[in-house]
C-alpha cells in the first residue's frame, strides 16, 4: 500500500482538505512506531522511553501526544483494528450476500494471517498478555476481538437466509470454529512451524462449510467443489 491507513483516514475525516497539523502528524507518527514495535514484542513490552528513542524524540514529548503507557497501547489496538477492517471486512462487503460474502472474509483473514505468521497478531499476543488482568487495554481488545467475530456471526446468519447454509445452522457454533482455525493456524505456523498449517486451514474452512451447508443451493454445491481446489501460498514460517 502507498499510504497507511492512519494517513488515508486522517485524509478522509479533514473535509476542509487542509493538512493535518504538525501535532496530529507527529501523533500518527508515533501510533505507527509503536504498532510496529508492538507486533514484534507485545503491547506490554511498549514504553514511552522506547519509542521516544525510535521517534529521536525526548519521553516527555511522546508522553505529551498520550499521557500515559496505557493510553498508548489502547491507541495502539485501535489502529491494529481499524487496518484489520480495512484489509478483512470492508473488501467482503462488495461480494454477493451469503456465502459468497462469509468466504471473501475467510480468504481475507487468510491473506493478512499469512502476514501475521511473521510479525505477529496483536489480538492473539494481546490475549495472552491481558487475559487476566482487567482494565481499560483488555476492555479495549476484547471490544474490537468482539465486533470482529459479531462480524462473521452475521455472516454466517445472512447465509442462511439467503438459503445457503442449512435453516438449523448455529451461527454462533459455526463463526466459532472458522475462529478456531485461525487461531490454530497462528500456532501452527509460528510456534510449531508447520508448512502445511495453511492448506489445512483451508481444508478445515471447507469441510465445515460442508458441513453446515444446504446442498440443495448452487452455491452450496460450488462451494463443495472447491474443497479440493486451490489453497492460498503456504504460511511462513520464522527461521
Amino acid at each position: 500500500m502507498s499510504t497507511t491507513p492512519t494517513a488515508r483516514r486522517a485524509r478522509a475525516d479533514n473535509t476542509s482538505h487542509k493538512p493535518l497539523q504538525k501535532g496530529q502528524q507527529t501523533k500518527a507518527a508515533i501510533v505507527e512506531a509503536a504498532l510496529g514495535l508492538a507486533t514484534q514484542i507485545g503491547l506490554e513490552g511498549l514504553s514511552i522511553g522506547a519509542l521516544a528513542e525510535v521517534m529521536q524524540m525526548s519521553k516527555s514529548g511522546v508522553f505529551a501526544h498520550f499521557g500515559s503507557r496505557e493510553e498508548l497501547q489502547i491507541s495502539v489496538v485501535r489502529e491494529y483494528h481499524a487496518r484489520f477492517e480495512e484489509e478483512v471486512f470492508y473488501p467482503a462487503i462488495d461480494a454477493p450476500r451469503g456465502l459468497p460474502r462469509l468466504r471473501r472474509l475467510f480468504d481475507n483473514w487468510m491473506k493478512r494471517t499469512s502476514v501475521e505468521i511473521d510479525s505477529g497478531c496483536i489480538y492473539i499476543s494481546g490475549a495472552v498478555e491481558f487475559d487476566d488482568r482487567p482494565g481499560p487495554v483488555r476492555d479495549a481488545l476484547a471490544s474490537s476481538v468482539n465486533t470482529w467475530l459479531s462480524a462473521m456471526r452475521r455472516a454466517v446468519e445472512i447465509a442462511i437466509e439467503e438459503g445457503h447454509l442449512a435453516p438449523d445452522t448455529d451461527a454462533a457454533q459455526m463463526a466459532f470454529e472458522i475462529h478456531a482455525q485461525i487461531l490454530a493456524l497462528h500456532y501452527e505456523a509460528r510456534f510449531l512451524r508447520s508448512p502445511d498449517s495453511a492448506q489445512r486451514a483451508v481444508r478445515a474452512f471447507e469441510n465445515i462449510v460442508t458441513r453446515f451447508s444446504n446442498a440443495a443451493t448452487p452455491v452450496a454445491r460450488k462451494a463443495s467443489a472447491r474443497t479440493a481446489g486451490k489453497s492460498p501460498a503456504p504460511a511462513r514460517t520464522q527461521g
